[in-house]
């Protein structure tokens, strides 16, 4: 495992931490930089502090929606890329790609497994194939195994904030503020995606009105 992160608690008492692995001597450090970003700041410690801080219900302010939360921190990987923060980290750069490589080979791997019969061992020797680092990767299978879908949830949560950030682009034209989108999108706590969708066509309409 790369790094993982821990929400603080909601009184306060215990602030959230990105916990970087060091298990495995020889973890590539071109990876960390898209595994901070994906845990830490923009993803998942600047989205669940940000939903804590909230002035809303517990459920609202602690709720995990797997599609939601982890699609914002794939949304994330793609925003550090998108605003420079590998212009000058080829390397890191070159992680960010190995980890949209990973992500690619989980939707098959989930899929393999949960809907045509895969074993453990067919999955674990696909994803060293596809991935060209036999054993590096494959731990992971067993965490498929036990959660389906999980792993496909990131990828469609992902691209569902992507259709509707451009979505919002092309109605508001030169309305459209990106801030003021990400506010909406991590501003109301953590949301079903369908709930997401309406809440942007909402806000769409509303900006239009004015």
């Amino acid at each position: 495992m790369g790094g993982y992160y821990t929400p603080g608690t909601a009184d306060g008492s215990r602030p959230g931490a990105y916990h970087v692995g060091i298990e495995r001597p020889s973890i590539d450090k071109f990876l960390q930089p898209t595994i901070a970003y994906h845990e830490a700041i923009p993803g998942h410690h600047y989205q669940i502090a940000t939903a804590q801080a909230l002035d809303l219900p517990m459920f609202r302010k602690e709720g995990f929606y797997n599609g939601y939360v982890e699609g914002w921190a794939l949304y994330a990987e793609r925003l550090a890329s998108e605003i420079g923060l590998y212009d000058d980290d080829p390397y890191g750069d070159i992680g960010r790609l190995q980890m949209e490589l990973l992500r690619a080979v989980r939707l098959v791997t989930d899929t393999g497994i949960h809907a045509k019969g895969w074993t453990r061992q067919e999955a674990k020797d696909y994803m060293d194939e596809a991935m060209g680092a036999p054993g590096y990767f494959s731990f992971e299978v067993d965490r498929y195994v036990v959660i389906p879908a999980q792993a496909t949830g990131y990828k469609i949560g992902m691209l569902k904030i992507l259709e509707l950030r451009q979505r919002a682009m092309d109605k508001l034209g030169d309305q459209f503020d990106i801030k003021e989108f990400h506010n909406l999108v991590i501003g109301n706590g953590a949301l079903p995606l369908e709930i997401l969708e309406r809440l942007v066509d909402d806000y769409i309409q509303g900006k239009l009105n004015t």
